[in-house]
């Protein structure tokens, strides 16, 4: 009896201790939270690797997986029976293929676009200066450029990571390694994705109520089907506005027309901000190179692009399986962005529509419930 009573006020003392422990924790944590800070950095060096290897193997899995259907249709015993290594060699490959194309026809364009934006930069300079002086000579309130303090802040903005040979070398060397072990981890994950989902299934059920692994499960689905086409069609999506970027600033005469367009094309996988930026940084560059009317002419043009791509192209591309409130985009964005910077925005619209689902979801059960009894008083009575 009295082992009993001692083994129930045990119990009943288990969860103030356990607030207890969690009270000493976060003290020790706000305390010591450069220390902590620290921590959680080392142990994000280490594992950043096989985090973009996990990336690289989702990325790759998408075009991986239809090239895989493709192969079984062949009816080929052997080629059916290795479909996952053919398929991963095959995209692997075609990646290899596209950087090697990109080297060799995009990269020079580029060099060439820089080298001239470098040999121009007094000019451009010049330009600058007189916009600014422009701008003072209508002394507005509260409002004065200075040239002088914009060049000082340029003058002391340094790298001195790269200011070293040595430290260059090492960071390339140290940029080499993770690179290649995120590029094997990758190739692992896409072998053994199978056993991976199995494993991690079998860990929800033995965890968890089957509604809760149920729930789990479908939402999963949900998001990874999401962020598949969300990837897809942002990556169509920015290809074709890059495209269309490149042949206007062509057209209007901007030396940097495939730089723009490439970076255009980019930069539209943030949704609202990263067509913005890349706007307003297009319309300076042409406004430096090729004055102020050519960068009015190129404003229009851009604006009228971003209008059809936003109004015609992606809606077409995403359909209405991505239909959220602006103010709700932006939001998400803006949490997303704060959080892990451009993987965060990226990832924000499929996180969030998932996000959406649940919640109405979980609105309606509670309003269903609501309504049962209801119903149930209504036949009652009847």
């Amino acid at each position: 009896m009295n082992k009993t009573l001692r083994s129930r006020k045990l119990k009943s003392l288990l969860p103030y201790f356990l607030l207890a422990v969690a009270i000493i924790v976060a003290y020790r944590i706000i305390n010591e939270f450069s220390f902590f800070i620290s921590v959680v950095r080392s142990i994000w060096d280490i594992l950043t690797p096989f985090f973009y290897g996990f990336l690289l193997a989702y990325i790759v899995n998408i075009p991986s997986s239809g090239i895989q259907r493709l192969l079984i249709k062949t009816n080929i015993k052997f080629i059916a029976k290795r479909k996952k290594i053919i398929s991963i060699i095959i995209v692997f490959a075609l990646f290899t293929l596209i950087l090697i194309l990109i080297l060799n026809l995009v990269i020079p364009s580029i060099n060439q676009s820089i080298a001239l934006f470098i040999t121009n930069l007094p000019a451009y300079y010049d330009s600058v200066t007189r916009a600014i002086d422009y701008i003072n000579s209508y002394e507005l309130p509260g409002v004065h450029i200075s040239p002088e303090t914009i060049m000082a802040m340029l003058q002391n903005f340094r790298i001195d990571s790269l200011a070293l040979p040595f430290n260059a070398l090492i960071n390339f060397t140290t940029a080499l390694f993770r690179i290649f072990l995120a590029f094997i981890s990758s190739i692992y994950i896409l072998l053994e994705k199978e056993k991976f989902k199995a494993f991690l299934c079998r860990a929800l059920e033995a965890f968890s109520s089957p509604l809760a692994c149920r729930l789990t499960i479908e939402y999963a689905n949900k998001l990874n089907g999401n962020f598949k086409r969300y990837i897809y069609t942002q990556t169509i999506d920015g290809c074709i506005l890059g495209s269309i970027v490149t042949i206007e600033l062509y057209l209007i005469g901007s030396p940097y027309a495939l730089i723009l367009g490439i970076m255009l094309g980019v930069v539209n996988y943030v949704p609202y901000f990263g067509s913005i930026f890349g706007s307003i940084v297009a319309v300076i560059i042409v406004g430096l190179t090729q004055g102020f009317t050519m960068a009015a002419i190129a404003a229009l043009v851009l604006l009228i692009t971003q209008q059809i791509d936003g109004n015609v192209i992606q809606p077409r591309l995403l359909g209405s399986s991505f239909s959220l409130n602006p103010f709700l985009v932006i939001v998400s964005i803006t949490i997303g962005g704060a959080i892990a910077g451009i993987l965060g925005m990226i990832a924000a619209i499929p996180i969030v529509q998932v996000l959406n689902e649940m919640f109405k979801g979980i609105l309606e059960y509670y309003e269903r419930k609501k309504l049962e009894p209801a119903e149930k008083g209504g036949k009652a009575e009847l």
